[in-house]
């Protein structure tokens, strides 16, 4: 089973058996922050991503992607095309690294400086290949067209579904027992997908054993 866009729209509206108006303009709405509650909730390969720059000699900024989260890790090559990983540090520890920024070298930590630069200590001393691999957003259902589809779509279209109906029920200002009811069915579908991203997608049986859930 999957959602095409359009089947997603009509599977909301045919639940909650509503057609008014203002409820139809605001399906968009309530899909996007269903992929958001996922997106924030669960660790999947989907929010994976790497992206490539080059550092600046004597710039100590090196540009964040504009779809950057979070990051996984920062590699650097140089010339020679040896890579190296940098560590992860906050900003204050980089700038009492580093306090004079004239100060170059072949960098080993960064931090988020703000939503649209990484600060890397010491200064880079020359360019630098660097390879970034983050957690992002992906693009969402809603920008496609109506037969398009997107990973969670397919995937994980029970927990897209019930995440929308829970804020379709908010906007409807709907009973409680059954708010209570999607809320629950969501929390279900989110176990599922868990069990993907963060066990199966990141073990091995033959050398890690099969996955086993802790029982509640």
């Amino acid at each position: 089973m999957s959602f095409t866009y359009a089947q997603l729209k009509t599977a909301i509206q045919d639940y909650t058996e509503n057609d008014e108006t203002s409820f139809v303009t605001n399906l968009p709405l309530f899909i996007r922050i269903a992929e958001e509650r996922i997106l924030k909730n669960v660790q999947l390969s989907l929010f994976r991503k790497n992206a490539t720059a080059s550092t600046t000699a004597s710039n100590k900024f090196l540009a964040c992607p504009s779809d950057f989260l979070a990051p996984f890790s920062l590699s650097l090559a140089g010339t020679d095309g040896d890579k190296f990983f940098i560590d992860f540090k906050d900003p204050s520890f980089i700038q009492t690294y580093t306090p004079d920024a004239t100060t170059t070298g072949s960098p080993k930590y960064y931090a988020v400086f703000d939503v649209d630069n990484f600060i890397l200590a010491p200064t880079p001393n020359t360019t630098f290949t660097a390879e970034l691999h983050y957690f992002y957003r992906p693009a969402s259902l809603t920008a496609g067209a109506d037969g398009g589809t997107t990973w969670l779509s397919e995937n994980a279209e029970m927990a897209l579904l019930y995440g929308a109906l829970i804020e379709a029920y908010i906007y409807m200002k709907g009973e409680q027992d059954v708010m209570a009811m999607y809320n629950k069915r969501f929390e279900e579908s989110l176990i599922g997908i868990k069990m993907l991203g963060e066990a199966k997608e990141t073990t091995d049986e033959y050398r890690t054993g099969k996955v086993i859930r802790a029982k509640q």
